[in-house]
């Protein structure tokens, strides 16, 4: 019933949106001899902030259509190149004069859509040949096209890179590197010439009992059954993916939000202040941002839960025990590929050490071959979006992938 009582809470306040939405945009079309005042200008951020006060679950564009390079605008287009019930590769396509590596960011299956991190594709995309796994809403999947599972998770990464083909290099931000660690681990063990020629893990849990958040602790504070029988729901019917069994996205972003509500409400306080003073930049970056962040995914309970389980709570990977379909997960079996782990000392989602715990568990791998970056000042999402990603993370990750290239 949890996901009924969300649905009914949002049908009974779509009408004060709607009105809200109404009035905001009859404000705007009225002359500024009625609106140049500080009651009006109050009033209409007021409406807009009621207007606001809503989660999505459609996934927002990347609205990525050119990139400068060598001083000069250059288009892009974005194409799925192959698509599964669960998820689509993109392919953000675009005419160079000479070939540049090829990177698969590996985003992760959390409750937000890829187009959270547009900052790592846009960073990435002047120097490099960019494909994104996009992963969709099960709300949106029917029962017909059966379970999704981590095991599937993987199977899914290492088709996507057959497809790509040989001297891929991955970057895996957050909630997939212990994933994409399998497959890489996998594809070296059965010697598969599409295994990547670079791994890159970022802010990701590898291992966490090393240094765990709070997110860890949530984790080992209720048994397995507790998860599933409090957090997992069915679909309304009205959906496509009626009476699947899912996670929902609202209860995703909703722990996020209150690991950092100060924080949150500090930030819609200055957009209000913006919106009343007319700071149309500083507002636009701070409502762009939570217009992102609250466009939320539902994840297929199988999915959730085996995370959830051999993740977190067995931390299966760190141990050498973790499977996929019936076959043990070497890391050792990696000697290829090269490795670079990177951190933000002040993560409160994944705390460093859990990341590097990588570079020591990947034994076949040289030590020339292995990197670290241990990123000051920023938290989890300044790992992969921000000026410090921009300008200090950024740079590294590209000189190691052409390092391997």
């Amino acid at each position: 019933m949890l996901y009924q009582a969300y649905q009914r809470q949002r049908d009974l306040t779509a009408p004060v949106r709607a009105l809200a939405g109404l009035a905001t945009w009859t404000l705007g079309e009225l002359p500024g001899s009625w609106t140049d005042n500080r009651p009006a200008r109050q009033a209409s951020a007021g409406y807009e902030m009621i207007g606001r006060s809503r989660l999505t679950h459609e996934r927002p564009p990347f609205g990525i259509d050119s990139v400068t390079m060598g001083g000069e605008e250059t288009a892009v287009q974005e194409k799925v190149v192959l698509a599964s019930p669960f998820s689509s590769l993109l392919h953000f396509v675009k005419e160079v004069a000479e070939p540049q590596p090829t990177v698969l960011l590996v985003t992760a299956l959390a409750g937000h859509f890829s187009t959270l991190l547009r900052a790592t594709v846009r960073s990435l995309l002047p120097d490099h040949d960019v494909y994104v796994t996009d992963w969709h809403n099960a709300r949106d999947v029917g029962l017909e096209h059966g379970s999704f599972g981590l095991d599937d998770y993987i199977g899914q990464v290492i088709a996507y890179l057959e497809y790509i083909g040989p001297g891929t290099h991955v970057l895996a931000v957050c909630q997939p590197c212990p994933a994409a660690l399998a497959a890489t681990a996998l594809m070296a063990a059965g010697d598969n010439p599409a295994q990547p020629r670079s791994l890159t893990l970022m802010a990701g849990p590898v291992d966490t009992r090393i240094n765990p958040t709070k997110v860890n602790d949530l984790a080992h504070s209720k048994p397995l059954h507790w998860f599933e029988q409090n957090v997992i729901t069915s679909v309304p019917l009205r959906y496509p993916g009626a009476l699947r069994r899912v996670y929902p996205g609202f209860l995703q972003v909703t722990g996020f939000v209150s690991m950092n509500l100060e924080r949150h409400v500090r930030q819609h306080l200055r957009l209000y202040s913006h919106l009343v003073h007319g700071d149309e930049e500083e507002a636009a970056q701070i409502a762009d941002f939570y217009d992102e962040y609250f466009a939320v995914l539902d994840i297929a309970a199988e999915f959730y839960l085996e995370t959830i389980d051999r993740v977190f709570q067995r931390e299966l990977l760190a141990r050498g025990q973790f499977s996929w379909r019936g076959q043990l997960v070497e890391l050792g079996a990696i000697r290829r590929t090269a490795l670079l782990t990177v951190e933000g000392a002040l993560d409160d989602v994944c705390g460093a050490g859990q990341t590097l715990a990588a570079q020591e568990l990947c034994t076949g791998i040289k030590p020339a071959k292995k990197r670290h970056h241990l990123q000051p000042g920023v938290g989890h999402y300044g790992v992969f979006s921000g000026s410090k990603w921009e300008h200090q993370i950024y740079p590294i990750v590209r000189n190691f992938i052409l390092a391997n290239q």
